[in-house]
């Protein structure tokens, strides 16, 4: 039997000196196990002197490229068949890297799986039985959104039991790294939120299989980093979500969902004013429009390469 690295533990920070500790802790028990890596993306917060003080592999990057390009260097500078991503934000409760394992080791048709998401709450973990998810996999609506299923809600029977789903959460999931290399890893122009149900897109078209496997359980506290890193932290999400969603929805959706999708993004901008994000809102669709000659060249490509049925099959779930 090999005794190299199964997983590789990749996870992006950026001015994360606060969270990283709890994660790095709930590594712990796996640190000879796994292949650990973090990428940093130019904190000034002393994160890079606390990964040095902790003996923790890092890149430590000049500026903030965003999540997908910093997964798609820590994935780079590994080699373990497996990629579990993690956000910073995150803390694993023991066992879930090895039950996330084990499920893609039983079904070679899975190209990821995600574990049971929780949310934090108050300061940090709780008692996982009373606790509400943060994600139980990831869904599309009828016009091509992503939703994180059972988002907020009480855990119930339904959330304990595993199944296969449309994609899993960027937060906190497990590809095999052939998957990763056959599609080229996150796309880097999308550099943070949507880059994850891109790669699910991408994914089923190409072939693959997603699962929930709610054994593996996970906490995670949700854009904790990106509050701490920019001055307006909700205008730069408002605006990086509406022009990722358009930009993904453009590579997929059939034709005939247009009407409803173009209802949709007006209820959105008017959405958008009455929370005072409607100039972000408005850049990041005017942004995803300027992108869609090289979009709908993408989704000619998938076309071609694949069949866009097979993500669109999850519509409306």
């Amino acid at each position: 039997m090999s005794t190299e690295p199964q997983v590789a533990v990749v996870i992006p920070s950026w001015d994360s000196a606060a969270l990283l500790p709890g994660l790095l802790d709930s590594l712990a028990a796996d640190r000879k196990e796994v292949e650990l890596l973090v990428v940093d993306n130019g904190s000034r917060d002393g994160t890079l002197e606390l990964l040095r003080e902790r003996g923790v592999r890092h890149i430590a990057l000049a500026a903030n490229v965003g999540f997908a390009a910093a997964m798609n260097r820590g994935v780079a500078e590994t080699s373990a068949p497996l990629v579990l991503g993690l956000n910073a934000d995150t803390v694993l409760v023991p066992g879930a890297i090895g039950t996330l394992a084990a499920a893609l080791a039983a079904d070679p048709g899975l190209g990821g799986v995600q574990p049971r998401i929780l949310q934090f709450a108050g300061d940090g973990p709780a008692d996982p039985a009373t606790a509400r998810l943060y994600s139980a996999g990831m869904a599309l609506t009828a016009d091509g959104r992503a939703l994180e299923t059972r988002a907020g809600e009480v855990q119930s029977t339904a959330s304990t039991l595993g199944r296969e789903i449309f994609g899993v959460c960027g937060a906190a999931c497990l590809l095999r790294r052939e998957l990763f290399a056959q599609l080229g890893g996150y796309d880097e122009s999308y550099v943070s939120f949507y880059e994850d149900v891109d790669l699910n897109v991408r994914a089923r078209i190409a072939g693959w299989r997603f699962a929930y496997v709610p054994e593996a359980v996970v906490w995670h506290a949700g854009n904790a980093s990106w509050q701490v890193g920019f001055e307006r932290p909700g205008e730069e999400n408002a605006r990086l979500v509406a022009r990722n969603r358009i930009v993904t929805q453009a590579k997929f959706m059939p034709l005939a969902a247009m009407p409803r999708i173009a209802a949709v993004e007006v209820g959105a901008l008017a959405r958008a004013a009455r929370q005072g994000r409607l100039r972000a809102t408005l850049r990041g669709k005017l942004e995803g429009l300027a992108r869609l000659p090289r979009t709908l060249r993408e989704r000619r490509r998938l076309a071609a390469s694949g069949d866009l049925g097979s993500a669109r099959a999850w519509l409306g779930r």
